[in-house]
Formats: structure tokens, C-alpha cells, sequence
């Protein structure tokens, strides 16, 4: 299920990629040809950075329930307290169910930024 989440939206992403500039068309005999393609872009830019949340949504939920079928070990404190924060919203995968609800609800928890100050020690870019 995973990948094929995954596969989808990366795939969409792809086509949502194609330059919006190869779009424009010359207009009244070419004296007016320069036609900003700029909204348009970032339309489509927006419905990419929403992929990219379902797909961050579906690794957090897949490396949670990854963390937790290696119990007792643990991970690092700040992932475990990343962990900690999904589970109270989203818990442990025992039966199956339907994924879409779990899935915006982690992609809810991606968009409001609550994980930033966890795991900022972790990223190279931050330090």
C-alpha cells in the first residue's frame, strides 16, 4: 500500500513538473507574445507541495509502525518523541483499517510544523 501511495503521488508530481513555459502560445501575430505563465506555476507547485506532504505522511506512518515493531529497542530521543506525538493521533497498525483517515491526519500534523523543533538537531541544513 505503501508504494503505490507513494508511487501515485510522486508519479503526479512528475507530470505537475512539465514547464509551464512550453504551455505559452504566441498571441496577436507574435507582437504580444511574452504571456506569464506564473500563476499557473504556482498553482500547480501548490498541489505538488500537497503530494509531497501525503507522501512524507505515509513514510511518518510506515517508520512509526517500523519503530514500533522493534520494541523494546528505541530510536533516537527525538524521534521517539516524534513518535510519541503520531501515536496519540494515529495508533499502532493491529488490524487492518481504512488508511486515508491516519493519513491526513499525519499530513495535518506535517503541515502544523509541531515535529520542527524535535528533530531540527538532526538536520545538517539547521546546525
Amino acid at each position: 500500500y505503501q508504494r503505490r501511495v507513494h508511487g501515485a503521488l510522486a508519479s503526479e508530481n512528475k507530470s505537475l513538473a512539465h514547464p509551464a513555459s512550453v504551455d505559452s502560445l504566441p498571441t496577436s501575430a507574435n507582437q504580444e507574445d511574452h504571456v506569464s505563465m506564473a500563476t499557473f506555476a504556482s498553482r500547480r507547485l501548490l498541489d505538488m507541495v500537497e503530494n509531497v506532504c501525503g507522501i512524507l505522511a505515509v513514510e511518518l506512518l510506515a517508520s512509526c509502525q517500523g519503530i514500533d515493531f522493534r520494541k523494546p529497542l528505541k530510536t533516537s530521543t527525538p524521534l521517539e518523541e516524534v513518535k510519541e506525538r503520531i501515536r496519540k493521533k494515529i495508533p499502532f497498525y493491529d488490524a487492518d483499517r481504512y488508511f486515508s483517515p491516519d493519513i491526513e491526519a499525519a499530513a495535518v500534523f506535517i503541515r502544523s510544523g509541531d515535529h520542527n523543533s524535535l528533530v531540527k538537531s538532526l538536520l545538517p541544513s539547521t546546525n
